[in-house]
């Protein structure tokens, strides 16, 4: 009985992780864990309650375990709950902020939780700079499609291009053509060196669009983490008219106030993440660094229609950036969008058929076409 107890406990304490901020000490892949897969998970908790009934003689104790293990239960199958909720909104949220599209899929289908995702796409690689290479996915079956372009997290000193790479190839296989690129990392390469790598990048694709069959003048960035704020960045301060819009994936967008709101003891030591990315705080020495590297400090007339989303409980990255962002987006009138996961952490769109994985597909979907009206 005791065994169960702790079973019981153990399993509670994982689903928990859907309803509370993963505690600094624990790798937050555990609630990503939780978050995402937990409608799997919930078999735990139905197996418990099982055994305990067929196993244990005191009922005293089995109610016990099955109070335990309901919990679990409850908290397993949260996200799918709350998926549910945000599909009923978002299409409406979505034709609000960047007007109509007509998609064949659902923002969310429980049948889709059983999905296996398609074999991975083998890109092509290419050079777009010295020792700077992109993977490129063509689009599946579309001539002049769209090209999305993807740059990874990683703290600003870490990842690389083969970031969630079936992410890239479900972009591919739905009519998108991608390039996954890469940068150079602090400490050895401080910012501005990833907004010049991006903007290296966007010129070399747009002077090969022709050869690899896509629009030069359809691009849509797109980052998640570190990358979402090179992305944002890079869309807010270059006037390119190429860039059609913009989505960033819990990501910092005013690193002043990352900075203002970052301890040496939080899971990332993001303070020394910015003194490696950015040089040091954010003192007069830096203003112009700082400036450059905020996306929400730059937002004008001109920038492009975004699309943010972002986790409630994500540990790594506060979600009030992405939501002081999209309150400046619409303070200054700019197409946005704001989908917010109440039970989600960092990288949850990682299992696309995971909850968190069906609505950023949908989203990301219906904002590319929207944005590049096809």
């Amino acid at each position: 009985m005791l065994f169960l107890l702790v079973c019981a406990i153990l399993v509670l304490g994982l689903s928990l992780l859907t309803v509370w901020p993963v505690p600094v000490r624990v790798n937050w892949k555990f609630a990503l864990l939780a978050g995402e897969y937990g409608h799997w998970l919930a078999a735990l908790p139905l197996a418990l309650i099982v055994i305990g009934w067929s196993v244990v003689e005191s009922p005293g104790w089995s109610w016990l375990l099955t109070l335990l293990a309901g919990a679990a239960l409850g908290c397993f199958l949260k996200p799918v709950i709350q998926a549910r909720q945000i599909a009923g909104r978002l299409p409406e949220a979505l034709t609000e902020a960047f007007g109509p599209v007509r998609l064949n899929m659902p923002p969310f289908s429980l049948l889709a939780l059983l999905n296996r995702p398609k074999a991975i796409m083998r890109p092509a690689i290419y050079e777009y700079a010295p020792g700077r290479q992109l993977d490129f996915y063509p689009a599946a079956g579309v001539g002049s499609a769209p090209c999305i372009v993807v740059i990874h997290g990683g703290g600003w000193d870490g990842g690389d291009r083969t970031e969630i790479a079936h992410f890239n190839a479900w972009l591919a296989h739905a009519g998108y053509a991608v390039a996954a690129i890469d940068y150079r990392l602090a400490p050895r390469h401080p910012w501005p060196a990833q907004h010049e790598d991006a903007r290296l990048a966007l010129a070399w694709l747009q002077a090969n669009a022709p050869k690899l069959g896509f629009a030069a003048d359809q691009l849509v960035l797109c980052g998640r983490s570190a990358g979402g704020q090179i992305a944002a960045a890079v869309g807010c301060t270059v006037p390119d008219p190429a860039i059609r819009g913009i989505i960033s994936l819990y990501a910092p967008q005013d690193m002043p106030f990352a900075w203002s709101v970052s301890r040496e003891d939080d899971a990332l030591n993001s303070l020394q993440l910015m003194r490696q990315y950015l040089g040091g705080p954010p003192d007069e020495n830096r203003r112009e660094l700082y400036h450059s590297a905020s996306a929400q400090l730059n937002v004008n007339a001109t920038t492009p229609p975004m699309l943010l989303l972002h986790g409630t409980i994500d540990t790594l990255v506060w979600r009030r950036h992405s939501e002081r962002m999209a309150a400046r987006l619409q303070e200054a009138g700019r197409p946005c969008a704001f989908v917010e996961l109440p039970w989600a952490t960092h990288a949850f769109e990682y299992n696309l058929s995971g909850p968190g994985g069906q609505l950023t597909r949908f989203a990301v979907q219906w904002f590319v076409d929207a944005v590049t009206r096809r």
